[in-house]
């Protein structure tokens, strides 16, 4: 019998986006968030973290945000580009990732906040160092990565499954 596989959720908080008089959804990022992007996608490269797939939220601003950050990566994973993560709460965002395909070690979400400061803080039953005190002090600022582990299937993840390995907001 096989030991049960090590999984990563990768949490990724669009970049900051502007405010034009378009509809929410619609929003694109601004030259700030420009700017951000690609430096979540330099630290994920960094510590070598290579989605196998990265589930994207529909809306403009986390479409372009992980178009700039995917750009820094060695190689580009698949993306699927999903509407559910819009305005999701985090038991519909647990939904989505408990459908994750078992051949899947490690799942990239963009999405939005509040969904990704929750779930990051609901899936993290235990933290190392001080990961878990600097997401909340931060509240999950634009262009955020939260890193999480499990051991497990993805239909294991529930409230308090995970460990949050890391947290880096963009600018540290």
């Amino acid at each position: 019998m096989s030991a049960e596989p090590t999984r990563r959720i990768v949490l990724l908080r669009h970049a900051k986006a502007d405010w034009p008089d378009v509809d929410d959804h619609d929003r694109p990022l601004a030259d700030r968030g420009r700017q951000d992007a690609p430096i979540a996608g330099r630290r994920l490269a960094s510590a070598g973290i290579i989605p196998d797939l990265v589930l994207c939220s529909t809306a403009a601003r986390t479409r372009e945000t992980w178009k700039l950050a995917v750009h820094e990566l060695p190689q580009r994973p698949r993306t699927v580009y999903e509407d559910r993560l819009y305005e999701a709460s985090v038991g519909e965002l647990i939904a989505v990732i408990n459908e994750t395909p078992d051949d899947v070690a490690d799942l990239l979400l963009v999405g939005h906040n509040p969904g990704m400061h929750g779930l990051a803080d609901a899936l993290a039953g235990s933290a190392e160092g001080d990961a878990l005190a600097r997401l909340n002090r931060t509240a999950f600022p634009t262009a955020s990565i939260a890193v999480l582990t499990l051991t497990g299937s993805w239909k294991s993840v529930e409230l308090g499954a995970c460990r949050l390995t890391d947290f880096w907001p963009p600018h540290t």
